[in-house]
């Protein structure tokens, strides 16, 4: 019998049926070892050597291998063919020979793009070993993260109180952000005019033509800047007659975009079907390691990690025969597309997302699979399959036109294209093709060259200059992969982190940074400049490429970043805070201390007249204060502007006036506290306040928002079994409902503007159900995940009285805070319940005393320590 080792138990069960009875398929369940989340796990003065630590659950199922491996002949390691695969590998394997289990028994690396049977069996008849130079780039990853991590964060929480942490990629990332933001306060709008004609042909048919020059002018976008300007051209063009200079029709040709690579998946993902970039992972990973469809399981699309854009020859051969099956002859290409990928590292490069197998039309297998699921495999094949589909062919129209006046004239165009074929459209239009769908399918009219044309109208509009929008994830992701920023695979990640450190916030799909994050930002900058700047960064991800590829060695390039990195740190642990704060208030002062209406000085408090302004940080964020305090207490949340000016919405304590109350005209404020930003109507202690919701940023505040959040609690109606009142409120734990004493929580605040009587009774009921009904209640089931591979029964997301939680059996894990219920993978719940089960968590029942030990007895589970949680694989 002989041993493999693969990631996720989902795939250890696919691949034993594909296997056979001679192999044991065991899951590591991602990594085995990290490093200790505490200071000399790296140790530069040692060599960088470092220590390891495997957690309770990993060291279970790394007893389960070895016990395995004893009665086992060979030891195959298959985990996922990327850096972070070869490292589990690597790990696994250094911990069997710790332990020196291996002996005279032969281990072989195998991996495979793809759970399909045939790309298994190919695998494990093409062994290798484990690749060392990758495994060389995970160390030198691994170690750089933690170094400047472990390093740099300590530095933020003495000298920047609340901040959180720093990281190599993170925060480039933040930086990114950060410096949008201030592009888009820096900008300057600009009024300019487009002025357009309506003209027919002496056939009778409209088209519109576009003002291009003036008076032998050349026409740019922004050099008809007011109205008087566009008024004086548009009376000359009313005045004026038009003719056709010259008609072109140009054939063109638009090739098809290559299959998807994880960055490319992620942007399409979420600005077609919404998805983050974690979701977009989560889904992918399922579906990359299978599911039964029709009776067979199989994995549906390729690896999804990945920079690569080209398919394997054989998959090309199989999209190709199903473009002519699915879509007909006319779309196939003589020859096959072959694509040239953009990724550094050839070693790291490996085929495009792509199905397994084309025949698998999203159709076909829609009945197998989520919502989710089916949306994101629908996409993959589509983007696939049309990347080997002939191109669209369009033919634009381009017509030339003069006006005249007299001695005045100007010149016009006119723009039409058509598709003659729509080639690749007719599987996948990304984008691009979308937003010029409404161009290629503008058709002009029959025009001919020298005819004269007829006036209709002269429109001539007004439009200003737009700021440059903030980062959504997807244009996110497309920048830092553009600047050559971390690695695609780390992306979702790095993202996440950003918004669980509250350094951004996601609102509408943007990205906006908040004072935290600008803070943080301003820090490094002032400080650590090299560390955030761009360039640098892709630097040190192309010398950790050359690691993979064999070119440089690991522990040179740690010890290159380490001598100046630990270098600059050492400087600033001797800065004093108010050295830190001073070049904060002169890197930030444009946000901080924007100019007044009257000239005066900014930095001057407006409350007592001599005090100066400057940042102050707190434990809920940054804020503006004056140096007087506590004789002033004079305050202002970061990023207001125009303290004493009633125009500005703010009174001359720095509170933001948001209008007043309709029925009482008390005055309604937005103000920042001890415990974070609140509103409030009226003065002193009869004043109400309420905090502000979890989700809801100062800046999104309005008076409309504030009076619903002081109209609260609110009376929903009676119960139709007491008669006594329900109402619905804002409370410590969150929005919920009550009724005589009887708190249930409700899924968001906006529920508690909006919920009826008859949804608030059911709520409370199942509440009431799950608090009271002892063993016989019946606890909601949100989301069956299927059978436990090892069987047992079936794993269902239940809603409990303390909040969701993963059931099999009598174990009961709960899921993360804030994680949805309904996003849960079975490969999740798995690690959940193992997680869990470690800890003595299966509910026990009542233990008579003693007797005598039988075979059959169970041992009592041994009391662990609290487990840190492994760094996720991303």
């Amino acid at each position: 019998m002989d041993v493999v080792v693969v990631e996720s138990p989902a795939k250890a069960k696919t691949i034993n049926e594909y296997l056979g009875r001679n192999y044991k398929v065991l899951a590591s369940f991602g990594h085995v070892r990290d490093l200790p989340a505490k200071d000399g796990s790296v140790r530069p003065d040692e060599d960088f050597s470092m220590s390891w630590t495997v957690d309770s659950a990993s060291s279970k199922r790394l007893s389960d291998i070895a016990k395995a491996l004893k009665e086992a002949d060979r030891l195959i390691l298959a985990t996922d063919p990327d850096r972070e695969g070869e490292a589990i590998s690597w790990h696994v394997l250094e911990v069997l020979r710790a332990k020196k289990l291996l002996k005279d028994k032969p281990v072989s690396r195998v991996v495979f793009n793809a759970i399909t049977k045939k790309s298994v069996l190919d695998a494990m008849a093409e062994p290798r070993e484990i690749d060392v130079p990758l495994v060389d780039a995970y160390l030198a990853r691994r170690a750089l993260d933690y170094l400047v991590g472990f390093t740099l964060s300590p530095v933020l929480w003495r000298k920047l109180p609340g901040a959180r942490s720093a990281g190599r990629v993170q925060s480039v990332a933040l930086r990114l952000v950060c410096d949008r933001e201030a592009e888009i306060e820096r900008f300057v709008r600009e009024e300019y005019w487009n002025i357009a004609a309506i003209l027919d042909t002496p056939r009778k048919e409209s088209f519109e033509a576009r003002l291009t020059a003036y008076e032998g002018k050349r026409l740019q976008k922004l050099d008809i800047k007011n109205k008087e300007q566009a008024d004086s051209i548009k009376k000359m063009l009313e005045g004026a007659s038009f003719h056709a200079l010259s008609v072109e029709a140009k054939p063109t040709k638009r090739n098809p975009a290559p299959p998807f690579t994880t960055s490319t998946l992620q942007q399409a993902a979420s600005s077609r079907l919404g998805f983050s970039a974690s979701r977009t992972m989560q889904v992918a990973q399922r579906l990359y390691e299978g599911m039964n469809v029709g009776g067979e399981t199989a994995g549906l699309i390729t690896y999804m990690r990945t920079d690569g854009v080209q398919m394997a020859p054989e998959a090309i051969s199989a999209a190709r025969a199903a473009i002519g099956k699915e879509f007909g002859d006319k779309y196939l290409p003589e020859k096959p597309r072959f694509y040239t990928t953009k990724a550094k590292n050839a070693q790291e490069a490996h085929e495009a997302i792509r199905p397994t197998d084309f025949f698998r039309t999203p159709a076909s297998v829609r009945q197998y699979l989520d919502a989710d699921q089916a949306r994101l495999y629908e996409l993959i094949w589509k983007r696939a399959i049309s990347s080997q589909m002939n191109p669209a062919e369009i033919e634009r129209t381009t017509v030339e036109i003069e006006a005249r006046n007299g001695t005045q004239n100007a010149n016009l165009r006119a723009v039409g294209s058509v598709i003659r074929f729509d080639g690749f459209i007719a599987a996948y239009m990304d984008h691009q093709e979308e937003s010029a769908g409404d161009e290629d399918n503008r058709r002009l009219p029959e025009i001919l060259s020298g005819e004269e044309l007829a006036r209709q109208t002269i429109n001539a509009t007004q439009h200003t200059t737009e700021p440059p929008p903030r980062y959504s994830e997807a244009a996110l992701i497309k920048k830092m992969e553009e600047l050559g920023i971390g690695r695609p695979s780390t992306y979702a990640a790095t993202l996440k982190t950003l918004e669980d450190r509250d350094y951004v916030t996601i609102d509408k799909r943007r990205l906006t940074p908040q004072s935290k994050g600008r803070i943080v930002i301003a820090f490094l900058e002032s400080f650590f400049d090299k560390y955030v700047e761009y360039d640098f960064t892709a630097s040190l991800e192309g010398k950790l490429d050359e690691i993979s590829d064999g070119k440089l060695n690991w522990k040179d390039v740690l010890r290159d970043f380490w001598t100046d990195f630990s270098a600059s740190v050492d400087d600033i642990k001797e800065l004093r805070v108010s050295d830190v704060i001073d070049a904060l208030n002169d890197d930030l002062a444009p946000l901080l201390f924007p100019e007044r209406e009257d000239g005066s000085d900014p930095r001057i408090c407006p409350r007592c007249g001599t005090g100066n302004l400057s940042l102050k940080l707190g434990r809920y964020g940054a804020f503006v204060g004056c140096s007087n305090y506590p004789e002033c207490g004079f305050t202002r949340q970061f990023g207001e502007g125009g303290e004493g000016d009633a125009d500005a919405g703010s009174t001359d304590n720095g509170n933001k006036v948001l209008g007043h109350d309709p029925d009482s005209e008390e005055e309604i404020t937005l103000r920042t506290g001890r415990f974070g930003p609140y509103v409030q109507r009226g003065e002193g202690k009869e004043a109400k306040r309420s905090s502000l919701p979890r989700g809801w940023t100062p800046g999104s505040i309005d008076l409309e928002k504030a009076l619903a959040l002081l109209s609260l609690p609110r009376d929903v109606g009676s119960h139709p079994e007491s008669g006594k009142m329900i109402t619905a409120g804002l409370g410590r734990y969150g929005p919920f409902v009550l009724h005589e004493g009887t708190y249930a929580n409700v899924e968001s605040i906006e529920d508690v503007f909006t919920i009826g009587l008859n949804r608030a009774v059911t709520v409370l009921a199942e509440k009431q159900a799950k608090g009271r009904g002892g063993r016989g209640a019946t606890v909601a089931a949100l989301k069956e995940l299927g059978d436990h591979p090892d069987g047992g029964g079936k794993i269902i997301v239940r809603d409990g009285r303390y909040g969701p939680y993963v059931n099999f059996g009598k174990i009961n894990a709960t899921l993360p805070k804030g994680k949805d219920p309904q996003s849960v993978t079975l490969d999740e719940a798995l690690v959940l319940i193992v997680e869990k089960e470690a800890k003595g968590g299966a509910k026990k029942t009542t233990r008579k005393a003693p007797a005598k030990k039988t075979a059959t007895a169970k041992k009592t589970p041994k009391k662990t320590a609290v487990k840190k949680t492994a760094a996720k694989k991303e």
